[in-house]
């Protein structure tokens, strides 16, 4: 690994700051909080990628998995990126093919497939309940659970189809999809 020293002018104060180059792979980028952290390969900490970081190189966002040679800064609370020099996402992995993560967030299903209406969700506290109607239990669903489905939002009144069980604290998802309207069905 090259920890080569590098000064650039701070594109905020006009002062210069000390870059580090790094080499590493994404650990996990969320658009929607706005940051995400890399690995470096040298085994130093894990390093804070903002989205203005990645926004200023020309990306949008970047997938789990990808390799990246970006100039790092310490700051406050730690290194974070300041420049992303290069991005390799052949090795990038969508969040839909991760392996389940052994979290507290995972729960073994005991229902079918259902249908089911999205009663709130709140990205920034990372979760929110589905209802199946009135007078049935919600159920709660993790931004973990929607993240190893490959989806990334959800909105209140939303249909979408779900494997649920039951969870420490009652019903839980284990599986979330889109909902696809039948091809018959469809208003013309």
């Amino acid at each position: 690994m090259s920890s080569k020293g590098v000064t650039e002018g701070d594109d905020q104060s006009g002062e210069a700051v000390d870059l580090l180059e790094i080499t590493g792979v994404i650990k996990w980028f969320d658009v929607a909080k706005g940051f995400g952290f890399i690995v470096p390969d040298n085994g130093m900490q894990d390093v804070l990628l903002h989205v203005t970081c990645l926004r200023r190189d020309g990306y949008q966002t970047v997938l789990e998995g990808t390799r990246v040679v970006a100039l790092i800064q310490k700051r406050e609370r730690g290194y974070q990126a300041f420049r992303i020099l290069s991005m390799d996402q052949t090795t990038a992995v969508h969040p839909s093919q991760m392996p389940p993560v052994k979290t507290h967030v995972q729960v073994t299903p005991t229902s079918g497939l259902e249908r089911v209406l999205v009663k709130w969700f709140n990205r920034t506290k990372g979760f929110g309940f589905l209802t199946r109607g009135e007078g049935t239990e919600d159920i709660f669903i993790h931004m973990e659970t929607l993240r190893r489905f490959g989806l990334t939002e959800l909105r209140p009144g939303q249909v979408v189809l779900v494997r649920f069980g039951d969870g420490d604290k009652g019903l839980m998802a284990a599986e979330i999809h889109p909902d696809v309207p039948a091809p018959g069905n469809r208003a013309h």
